[in-house]
């Protein structure tokens, strides 16, 4: 029998909130958490990112907050900014009472501003653990009546040297509150860190198959030992032709050549790493979520914490070291129902890493050889070809035919149709240089024995629009 929420125990108000939201059926991790959270238990969950653990501890918290109290009754710890904006956007949806409010503190952003919020009062504060240090040490954030303490993403806290800072901040709040530990893996580090500040803690594990999700058509494609790895990319872009897509890189600096280069070629991209402001950030993320800007090439801090609605493609620029890291990125596509498309560039050195990925997805990933000149001018074609069927439906077609009797005087209309489809043709850019028939002189030198086809997006539009301007 499929659970509700409020057989979990939750509140017809909160429930009503869930279900105006489009929330009717909870989620595996939210279906185990929230009863223990409600009850006053100590929590440690295991869950991979997209399984809904920010329901699954927010939803208790917010039903046991006094919205009399002004002063902080719950912390949740994020790892980064984006995080932090998140989860906080996520509960402010959740909230159901307008006199609870909402907190979100993390650098980058104007810490005046921030101690402004606070004085006004907050019941749930969500920050990064930098700058919550920083506002206990100003004695702004005062935890006295602090009740419930949440670390999410703690095996990220973990990866970036933030478990020092978390700590001190446990040494702050009450005995007596309630803590919920939540991450994708438990390293020894967070283990022990659960055994010295949570009060018998239950342990909640939500298993995902190591299989990645079948939404999600993963796919990789061959770099020839000679070739440099953008020269690949921007052939894969050309064939591909992502509505929208983050490209992870390793380095900020990575990121800004790769943008550049991009940028130069004529493609809507821009750059996403820890070197921009807050405000950079959220301009560029705004922007992305609007189309206007079609992709961003990213570091990993981005795997975390972004959260982009119907992103068509992931791009692996280079396979990560971690599968992990490899399971984070791809999950940014394929979300809430929606199909998307993984794509890895593998240069010989990277099959290694491939390889572990197959192992731990427990699927093969097809690699093809690098798209070809004759490839991508296939399907230039097809998209072209497209294209016309949806303009000999429409309105305006109309206003061309006296156009087409004029010239029809000295031409026949097949000749006609074929100069006005070889004139929209040739405005295509160039094909990206030095591409030539490789992968017909290859055409048994990849892992796979498969024949797998490109994965090719449904929704089409042009790869080299205009970049528009800085809202």
């Amino acid at each position: 029998m499929t659970l509700t929420f409020s057989q979990l125990g939750l509140s017809q108000t909160r429930v009503d909130c869930l279900e105006a939201l489009g929330f009717t059926t909870p989620t595996q991790i939210q279906a185990e958490a929230i009863p223990h959270l409600l009850a006053g238990r100590d929590i440690i969950g295991q869950a991979q990112t997209g399984t809904g653990k920010t329901a699954a501890f927010s939803l208790p918290i917010l039903e046991q907050l006094d919205p009399t109290v002004k002063t902080p009754q719950a912390l949740i710890l994020t790892p980064t900014r984006e995080l932090a904006v998140q989860v906080s956007e996520a509960v402010y949806q959740f909230k159901a009472d307008g006199a609870l409010r909402v907190v979100a503190i993390y650098g980058g952003q104007s810490i005046d501003r921030q101690i402004s919020q606070l004085r006004r009062g907050a019941q749930l504060i969500v920050g990064t653990p930098g700058r919550v240090l920083d506002l206990l040490s100003r004695g702004e954030i005062i935890l006295d009546q602090l009740s419930w303490f949440v670390l999410d993403e703690a095996d990220e806290m973990l990866n970036m040297g933030f478990i020092p800072d978390v700590r001190k901040i446990l040494e702050r709040v009450p005995g007596d509150r309630k803590t919920a530990f939540f991450s994708a893996t438990m390293a020894p580090e967070i283990y022990k860190l659960s055994k010295q500040f949570l009060n018998d803690p239950v342990t909640v594990t939500v298993e995902q198959p190591k299989a990645a999700p079948t939404r999600i058509n993963q796919v990789a494609y061959r770099i020839p030992r000679t070739w440099a790895r953008s020269t690949v990319l921007q052939a894969v872009l050309e064939l591909e032709d992502p509505e929208s897509a983050i490209i992870f890189v390793r380095t900020r600096r990575e990121a800004a050549t790769l943008t550049q280069q991009l940028q130069t070629a004529g493609y809507s991209a821009d750059e996403y790493h820890g070197d921009l402001s807050q405000s950079q950030r959220e301009r560029l993320l705004d922007r992305f979520r609007q189309r206007r800007i079609r992709w961003v090439v990213a570091t990993d801090i981005a795997a975390r914490g972004l959260h982009v609605d119907d992103l068509s493609h992931v791009i692996n620029y280079e396979p990560p070291d971690s599968v992990e890291s490899y399971v984070h990125r791809i999950g940014r596509t394929g979300r809430a129902g929606n199909e998307g498309t993984a794509i890895s560039l593998v240069h010989a050195l990277d099959r290694w890493k491939l390889h572990e990925i197959e192992k731990h997805i427990r699927q093969e990933i097809p690699t093809l050889p690098t798209p070809t000149r004759s490839a991508i001018e296939g399907r230039r074609l097809e998209k072209l070809t497209e294209e016309l069927h949806s303009i000999l439906t429409g309105e305006r077609l109309a206003s061309f035919l006296p156009t087409v009797s004029q010239l029809g005087e000295d031409y026949d209309t097949q000749t006609i149709a074929a100069a006005a489809l070889q004139m929209a043709f040739d405005r295509y850019p160039a094909i990206t240089a030095n591409l030539d028939d490789w992968s017909s002189k290859n055409k048994n030198g990849g892992r796979s024995s498969r024949k797998a086809k490109p994965v090719l997006n449904k929704r089409r539009s042009s790869n080299r629009s205009e970049i528009s301007a800085s809202t």
